[in-house]
C-alpha cells in the first residue's frame, strides 16, 4: 500500500532565534510585550525569558517550553476571535501563516532565547565540505563554492593576470594599477604562480593608499568634517584625526587599543600626543556660532548626537528611541541611553594645539634670543655715569626694598563653599578655582569665605589662565565672542544673609600681562607671569 504521510511544519521547521524567532517579536509584539514598562499589556514582557515563562495574573503562562498547545501565545496567535487574537486587529497587524508556525516551532523546541547579535561574541562556523574538492584555494573559497552549489550554479572562469591585478588595486588602495604594474604582474604571475599574488597583496597592505582607502569607511561612521556645520559652517582642524586613522590602519592597530584611544586617550596612563589625538573621533559634532543660541541647547544635541554614533559604531544598537523612552525593540532603557549620555556629557572641550618638532624648534630659538636680549639690556641702557652693573643691582635691590615695605600683603581666602549656575567649579591646592563644563549666556558665581580675625577693609579678584580653558582662558567663551574672553558685570557682597553696600568706588580695572619687577640681570626662565583682571574695594 503506497501514500503519502503529512507531518505539520512546526515538527519539521528548524529555527533559529536570532535570525527567525526575534524578528517577529520585535516587529509583532514587541511594541506592547516589550522591554517598555509603560507601553507593556497585560504585565506581558516578550524580549526576556524569565519574564515571557512567569505565570500572568489569569494564571496563564504564555509560553510553556516544550508544548506550545499548552502556551496561551499559540492560541492567542492561532484564534479567529476579533477579542483574543493577537496581535489585536485594531493595530493592522497580521501574522502570516509561516511567522505562526515558526513561533509554534520555536515553543516546541524550548523556546529558547538568545541575547541580542550586537552582545553575542562572533564565532568562526565550520567550514563546509564541497563537491568539487579541488577547486578551492582556501576557506573563503569553500564558502563561496558550497553556496554555489548550493543554489545550482559553477565557478566563473580563473581571471586572467591583468583582471586580476586591477580587481586587488581596486580593492584594497582604490586606485587602478598603472600600465606598468600590469605588465609586472603579468611577468611575476607567469615565473612564480600564486605567490606572484600575494606578494601583490603585501605590496598594496604596505601602501600607504591602503589607509586612506580603507580610512573613508571609518570617517563616515565618525561623520568626519572639515566644516563646524550650521549656519555659518567654518572650517575647523579636523584633517589631523583623519590622518591618525589613516596611520592606524597603516600600521594595522589593534581594533581594541584603536577602540580605547578614540573614546578615551587622553585617560591612558602616559598618554601620548598621538592618544590625545585619537580622541577626535568624538570632536566630529556639529558647532553652531550664531550669536542668537543657546549654548547649552547645542551642547546637548552634541551629546545626543555621540550617543547615536557610539552605539552605531562599537554597539550595533541604534540608540534613538531611547532617549523618549525604553527602546521597543533593541536591548537599550531610558536609564541605560542616559547613563551612556552621563558618561559622554562629562568632559570637557578644549582645543588643543597639535604639538609638532618644528614648532618646538622654533619657540626655543625665540627664546634662547630672548634670553640673550634680556640678558643685554643692562648693557643698552647703562645706568648714570661711573656707574656699574654692581652698583645697579644695588640700588635696584633698596629699590625693591623700599618699595615692598609699602605693599600690601594680600592673603588668599580659601572659600568654605563655592556653586555657580552652570559650571562646575574646583578649588585646587593653590587656593584658585578652576571653572569648567558648560556655560551659558549668563553665569553667577556664588563664593562662600569664612568669617576673619581681621577686619577686611577690601577685596581683590584675579583670573588666571590654564591649558583647560578656551585658549588657555582666562575667561569660558568659545563660541560667541574671542576664546577665552569673559565680561564681567556684576560683583556683589553679602554678609548674614545682608547685602553689603561698597563704600569708595572700584580703584582699579586691569587686564594683561603681570610680572614681578626684578632686576634686568635676573633671568626671564621661570619668571611669573599671568593675565589677571582685579577689582579692588574699599568698604
Amino acid at each position: 500500500m503506497a501514500g503519502w504521510l503529512f507531518l505539520p511544519l512546526a515538527s519539521v521547521l528548524a529555527v533559529d532565534f536570532a535570525g527567525d524567532v526575534r524578528p517577529i517579536l520585535a516587529n509583532r509584539c514587541f511594541r506592547c510585550h516589550g522591554p517598555d514598562d509603560d507601553a507593556r499589556a497585560a504585565g506581558l514582557r516578550l524580549d526576556d525569558r524569565d519574564a515571557a515563562l512567569r505565570e500572568l495574573d489569569s494564571g496563564a503562562r504564555a509560553i510553556v517550553p516544550g508544548h506550545p498547545q499548552e502556551s496561551a501565545i499559540v492560541a492567542r496567535i492561532s484564534s479567529s476571535d476579533p477579542d483574543v487574537v493577537m496581535p489585536p486587529p485594531h493595530t493592522k497587524v497580521v501574522l502570516t501563516d509561516r511567522e505562526k508556525e515558526v513561533l509554534r516551532a520555536w515553543i516546541a523546541a524550548g523556546a529558547e532565547y538568545r541575547p541580542h547579535w550586537a552582545f553575542v561574541p562572533p564565532v568562526a562556523p565550520a567550514v563546509p565540505a564541497v563537491a568539487q574538492a579541488a577547486w578551492p584555494r582556501n576557506d573563503i573559497d569553500r564558502f563561496v563554492l558550497a553556496r554555489l552549489e548550493a543554489e545550482g550554479l559553477a565557478p566563473g572562469p580563473t581571471a586572467d593576470p591583468a583582471m586580476l591585478c586591477r580587481r586587488v588595486h581596486l580593492d584594497l588602495v582604490g586606485l587602478p594599477p598603472t600600465p606598468a604594474e600590469v605588465d609586472a604582474f603579468r611577468a611575476a604571475s607567469a615565473a612564480e604562480g600564486d605567490a606572484a599574488y600575494g606578494q601583490l597583496v603585501d605590496r598594496l597592505l604596505a601602501s600607504p593608499r591602503y589607509g586612506e582607502r580603507w580610512a573613508r569607511r571609518w570617517l563616515d561612521v565618525a561623520r568626519y568634517a572639515d566644516t563646524n556645520g550650521y549656519e555659518k559652517d567654518r572650517e575647523r582642524s579636523m584633517w589631523p584625526w583623519r590622518d591618525w586613522v589613516i596611520r592606524a590602519l597603516d600600521a594595522d592597530m589593534p581594533f581594541d587599543r584603536f577602540t580605547v584611544r578614540q573614546i578615551a586617550g587622553d585617560m591612558l596612563p602616559g598618554a601620548t600626543a598621538d592618544d590625545i589625538l585619537a580622541t577626535g573621533f568624538h570632536r566630529n559634532t556639529m558647532i553652531n556660532e550664531e550669536g542668537g543660541i543657546d549654548p547649552l541647547e547645542f551642547r546637548w544635541l552634541a551629546v545626543v548626537d555621540r550617543v547615536a554614533t557610539t552605539g552605531a559604531t562599537w554597539l550595533g544598537l541604534s540608540t534613538g528611541c531611547a532617549q523618549c523612552h525604553s527602546h521597543k525593540f533593541d536591548p537599550l532603557t531610558h536609564h541605560d541611553y542616559y547613563a551612556l549620555f552621563a558618561l559622554l556629557n562629562n568632559a570637557d572641550e578644549p582645543e588643543w594645539l597639535l604639538p609638532r618638532p618644528e614648532r618646538e624648534a622654533a619657540r626655543e630659538q625665540s627664546q634662547q634670543r630672548i634670553e640673550a636680549a634680556w640678558t643685554a639690556l643692562a648693557e643698552r641702557f647703562p645706568p648714570a655715569a661711573g656707574g656699574t652693573a654692581p652698583e645697579l643691582a644695588a640700588r635696584f635691590a633698596a629699590w625693591n626694598e623700599a618699595e615692598s615695605a609699602l605693599a600690601v600683603a594680600w592673603r588668599i581666602a580659601a572659600p568654605v563653599a563655592m556653586d555657580s549656575t552652570t559650571p562646575h567649579l574646583t578649588l585646587r591646592a593653590d587656593g584658585s578655582i578652576l571653572a569648567g563644563g558648560d556655560i551659558s549666556k549668563s553665569d553667577v558665581y556664588r563664593i562662600t569665605l569664612a568669617p576673619q580675625a581681621e577686619p577686611v577693609r577690601s577685596l581683590r579678584l584675579e583670573v588666571l589662565p590654564d591649558e583647560s580653558l578656551p585658549a588657555h582662558g582666562p575667561g569660558l567663551t568659545w563660541y560667541e565672542g574671542p576664546k577665552g574672553d569673559f565680561f564681567l558685570s556684576e560683583i556683589e557682597f553679602t554678609a548674614a544673609g545682608q547685602r553689603l553696600a561698597v563704600a569708595g568706588r572700584i580703584l582699579g580695572l586691569v587686564r594683561g600681562q603681570g610680572r614681578l619687577l626684578r632686576h634686568p640681570d635676573q633671568r626671564r626662565r621661570g619668571a611669573r607671569r599671568r593675565d589677571e583682571q582685579w577689582l579692588e574695594h574699599q568698604r
